[in-house]
């Protein structure tokens, strides 16, 4: 399996995300096959027979809403991943080797508001093709079980983000911020 197999399903709710990043489907792809080929998680996705990911682009009120509902934090944030696998099912076939399902596997969404991520990009000096490229990376992550609740999951988290962008020749997104 490759990225290019990857049933992936986005949703343009905010409409401006086409103007302002008219590649972001090319963007995703090219994240996934990152992830895929060069990370130890990437040698267990590529043993999935189907494999799907969904991915909202949408606005500050919208993801407002979300994070307000689910996370309980009545304000935007840049994205949001809610994963479709469970611990155990991660566990099981990412680390303990199990047979996969031959049936397809949603790897879960992926939302990102436009507002926020391009302030942080602008605020940042970083192309929001980068910054959005960073937040993929993060937000897949995520679904794969990844956090950052303590300063060791966030070291762990962090290291990978920067191995896997900068394989795709873009720099350290942390800099001086990192944990």
């Amino acid at each position: 399996m490759s990225a290019a197999d990857i049933q992936l399903d986005i949703n343009q709710e905010e409409p401006a995300w086409s103007q302002e990043l008219p590649g972001a489907e090319g963007l995703i792809r090219t994240v996934l096959e990152k992830i895929m080929s060069d990370s130890p998680e990437g040698v267990v996705l590529n043993r999935f027979p189907h494999l799907e990911l969904s991915v909202l682009l949408t606005n500050d009120e919208n993801i407002r809403v979300l994070n307000r509902d689910y996370r309980g934090k009545d304000k935007p944030t840049n994205v949001l991943s809610f994963p479709a696998l469970s611990d155990e099912e991660l566990d099981a076939w990412f680390h303990a080797g199990q047979d996969l399902p031959d049936y397809p596997v949603s790897l879960g969404d992926i939302i990102l508001a436009l507002e926020t991520v391009q302030n942080e990009a602008i605020s940042s000096g970083k192309s929001l093709e980068n910054h959005f490229c960073h937040l993929i990376v993060h937000g897949l992550l995520h679904l794969l079980g990844y956090d950052h609740m303590n300063d060791a999951e966030a070291e762990e988290m962090e290291g990978l983000e920067k191995a896997i962008l900068g394989t795709l020749g873009i720099d350290d997104p942390y800099g001086e911020m990192s944990t």
